[in-house]
């Protein structure tokens, strides 16, 4: 009797395991689909709040707008040109041998030729035929491989918890069987995947997404087509007749125009290896999977700097830009668990080494910036086809050669995606109130400071503007009377103003103003005199400097 009683209360155990166990995978995916659904609302939410504070609009809205295609508003702008400056200076000032260029976006399509873009600048595109969306065949199966990233890191998670403070994180890993499934079935598609990219086989890669049973988004199928590649370059004719025209190229990348101009700098600049040359401009490529705001779009402006180099000393100097560029990027404050490298599986036709800076985006990690070793091939390239000698005599070893490369390039628009999604937040405040903030770092914010009447007569104005007329040389300066002292301060939090300056009446007698700090909400009485010290010690870009190259 005794005997059957152990073995029911066995029995029942067992069930109570199994029932909690089956309510812990319901709520994990529960919660999990929980987050993916508030982090695309918060993304939602800042795509308008974008719009609603003239920071990013459609093109041309009024006719509808057109695809993948936007306009920087008043604040963008400024936001856009302080990333900009930020970029500019910290290759410019920190490098006495890098300097910039301007080259123009219309090349000699023979350019495009050498460069290889007009025989090898594809995307591999694959087309659900139930929902008619097209996407790109890497991309998916970038997706599935971060699937099991999950699933790992959530196993993880979990004996984090159970352990506690004992949990080994990499002998867990390796000793787990279902962990080690994960990472079996990871490492399995991660070779077929890395070799059906260098090999160009574009029916592996179908056969991959079949074999993963990958679904489209939308319609939830397998019903793909063949994967075929896609030219991504935008074409035009330049000529006044039709017989005389030529065949140009919307330029898909700025790395050009500086390789074709290397020679000029060089002997110009009397330049000495190492050396580099940074440009920013406007590239344009015909993106048929354009999606997520501006993180995708048709036109682009990109930040790229060409640093040229013994050859054998290559990847000595690709380890250090790829050190100097995350400084670049952490320096900033937007937290450095946000930022990763990614190293690419598959490498350019004209690199031996990539590294991608990934961000945490609201929908995940992205490339923002890619650290490239593209050897000696562009030079090279370019020599051929136009039948120039543009080697590089060096003094020091008595002899010519073509220099190797190291590329840092990044998207000044990725890059504005990446600071307003970590700058965005939503408060609640004491007694039922909340505001919507921008935690934009102070030094890119497109507002510096906004000076406020506490009304609009007794001589308040008046001395508000002469305030403003004493800071706006130095610093973007707002001035806003309109509505109660707790509206404009919530428009300034809305577009990240970092200090609101208000007037009072006893402001005409002390001298004193109140300033507030957008983050903390902190109010303090300053004088006048000290506003312009204040403000600059938190604007300056020197500061960011010197935490790079620390």
């Amino acid at each position: 009797m005794r005997q059957k009683t152990k073995f029911r209360r066995k029995i029942t155990k067992n069930y109570e395991k199994r029932a909690i166990f089956a309510l812990q995978i319901l709520n994990n995916f529960t919660n999990k689909k929980y987050a993916m659904a508030s982090q695309e609302d918060v993304f939602k939410k800042l795509v308008a709040h974008c719009k609603e504070y003239g920071f990013v609009f459609p093109s041309s809205e009024i006719y509808d707008g057109v695809g993948a295609v936007y306009d920087y508003g008043q604040n963008g702008v400024e936001l856009k040109n302080n990333i900009k400056k930020y970029w500019w200076d910290s290759m410019i000032l920190l490098h006495e041998n890098i300097v910039g260029i301007d080259a123009a976006i219309f090349m000699h399509p023979t350019t495009w030729k050498a460069s290889g873009h007009v025989d090898a600048f594809n995307d591999p595109l694959i087309d659900n035929r139930d929902s008619k969306k097209r996407y790109r065949a890497d991309v998916l199966i970038e997706e599935q491989l971060a699937k099991f990233d999950e699933k790992i890191e959530k196993e993880c998670e979990k004996a984090a918890k159970r352990f506690g403070e004992s949990f080994d994180k990499e002998m867990f890993i390796q000793t787990n069987g279902r962990v080690q499934e994960y990472v079996t079935k990871r490492t399995e598609l991660h070779t077929r995947f890395a070799n059906a990219l260098n090999d160009n086989n574009l029916e592996e890669l179908k056969q991959i997404i079949l074999d993963y049973e990958i679904v489209c988004p939308i319609s939830g199928t397998k019903n793909w087509t063949d994967v075929r590649q896609f030219n991504l370059m935008f074409s035009t004719e330049m000529g006044s007749t039709a017989d005389g025209a030529m065949k140009i190229y919307l330029r898909p990348e700025t790395a050009q125009g500086i390789f074709v101009n290397y020679l000029n700098v060089q002997k110009t600049g009397r330049m000495k290896i190492p050396f580099g040359i940074a440009q920013i401009g406007k590239a344009f490529r015909n993106e048929i999977v354009a999606r997520q705001f501006i993180f995708r779009m048709r036109e682009f402006e990109q930040m790229e700097m060409q640093f040229f180099v013994r050859p054998g000393d290559e990847m000595k100097w690709f380890e250090h830009w790829k050190s100097f560029r995350l400084k670049w990027h952490k320096a900033l404050g937007l937290g450095d668990h946000k930022y990763r490298y990614h190293d690419h599986d598959k490498l350019a036709h004209y690199a031996n080494a990539a590294t991608d800076i990934e961000f945490e985006m609201p929908f995940g990690f992205k490339e923002v910036e890619g650290i490239h070793s593209r050897t000696n091939f562009d030079l090279s390239q370019h020599e051929q086809y136009s039948g120039k000698n543009i080697k590089y005599f060096d003094p020091e070893l008595n002899q010519s050669y073509t220099p190797y490369v190291i590329e840092t390039s990044i998207g000044v628009d990725r890059m504005f995606l990446s600071i307003m999604s970590a700058a965005y937040c939503e408060e609640k405040l004491e007694g039922g109130d909340s505001r919507v903030v921008l935690k934009l770092p102070a030094v890119l914010a497109p507002v510096k400071a906004c000076i406020m009447p506490l009304v609009k007569k007794d001589g308040l104005p008046e001395k508000a503007r002469e305030i403003m007329n004493q800071l706006k040389f130095d610093f973007k300066c707002a001035y806003d009377e309109k509505d109660s002292i707790g509206k404009r301060y919530r428009r300034q939090d809305a577009v990240g103003t970092p200090f609101c300056i208000t007037v009072d009446h006893q402001t005409l007698e002390d001298g004193m103003v109140t300033i507030r700090h957008r983050d903390t909400m902190s109010q303090e009485r300053v004088s006048i005199n000290d506003l312009h010290g204040i403000i600059d010690a938190q604007v300056n870009m020197k500061n960011l400097f010197k935490k790079i190259v620390e």
